[in-house]
């Protein structure tokens, strides 16, 4: 009896492995791809940093350097155009917030 739990045990593991490829497959096309909603300029954490969705409109700010947008941050995320400043939202490739750290 024991060598046939463990043929089963043995069976079952291979189709569970086999399996994983499948279900991980399905579940990055449908958890990894979801599109993020565009981050509001008039919510509140945008207001806090100054986040303005074209870099030009800050260039009264003193914080703000020509060249420094979203895009060229450090914590912008090109893939789903989010930001780790702002989490579930995305932003303008093109826009500024006063935590504008450069890329390393």
């Amino acid at each position: 009896m024991a060598n046939k739990s463990r043929r089963d045990f043995m069976r079952n593991s291979l189709l569970g492995l086999a399996a994983l490829p499948l279900g991980a497959g399905i579940l990055s096309k449908t958890a990894f791809a979801q599109e993020l909603p565009r981050l509001d300029p008039s919510a509140s954490n945008a207001q806090a940093l100054n986040y303005v969705e074209d870099a030009s409109e800050a260039s009264d700010h003193p914080a703000y350097e020509e060249g420094e947008v979203c895009s060229n941050c450090m914590f912008y995320k090109a893939d789903n155009q989010g930001c780790q400043l702002f989490p579930g939202n995305s932003v303008a490739p093109a826009g500024w917030c006063q935590s504008w750290t450069a890329q390393s």
